[in-house]
């Protein structure tokens, strides 16, 4: 464990979802005219929710995606009232739909400077190209997952599949951040 505690914010997650079924699209639009359907520019459905604020794409395969969820609870929940208001307008669905997280994105703060420099140095599977980009990128293995590294001590954290993989990376990444005294707290 650290000894600094970082801040973890879980910014996204991204969930794939089969119905197993073909969907009739244009029904849906007629049911639901606040729906976004061109299927001349992109052969998805883009269905909005409030509450949680979320975008699902559905496709006429049975297929959709859902995303702008800020927990897996909250990604399966939004699913779950997708697929119970396609139901209330008679739209066909026949069985319980199969959600899988895809990617989760969140942000960290670990509360000091990190020293990007030295940090191609001292850790592998790095890239650190400051008039690229001005951010290190850092892939890891276990739990399998790309960090974004900032010197201000800010992380974006992206690939996970759980919600405790984030947390389980953050602590390994500081951790080592730490051990190879590539981070300097304040005092």
């Amino acid at each position: 464990m650290s000894k600094r505690k970082s801040t973890i914010s879980i910014q996204n997650i991204v969930a794939s979802v089969s119905l197993n079924q073909k969907i009739d699209l244009q029904k849906i639009v007629e049911k639901f005219p606040q729906t976004e359907y061109n299927p001349s520019v992109f052969p998805g459905l883009v269905f909005r929710l409030k509450k949680p604020k979320t975008a699902t794409l559905i496709f006429g395969t049975g297929k959709m995606v859902c995303t702008g969820a800020k927990s897996e609870k909250e990604s399966r929940n939004a699913v779950e009232k997708v697929v119970k208001e396609l139901r209330t307008e008679g739209i066909q669905i026949t069985e319980k739909p199969i959600v899988n997280i895809q990617n989760i994105v969140a942000s960290a703060e670990l509360g000091g400077e990190i020293d990007l420099e030295s940090l191609i140095y001292k850790l592998n599977r790095v890239m650190y190209e400051p008039e690229q980009f001005p951010g290190a990128v850092y892939r890891m293995d276990n739990p399998q997952v790309v960090f974004l590294i900032f010197s201000a001590g800010k992380l974006v954290c992206v690939g996970a599949k759980k919600e405790e993989q984030v947390y389980e990376a953050v602590d390994k990444i500081q951790q080592l951040l730490e051990e190879k005294e590539l981070i300097y707290y304040p005092n």
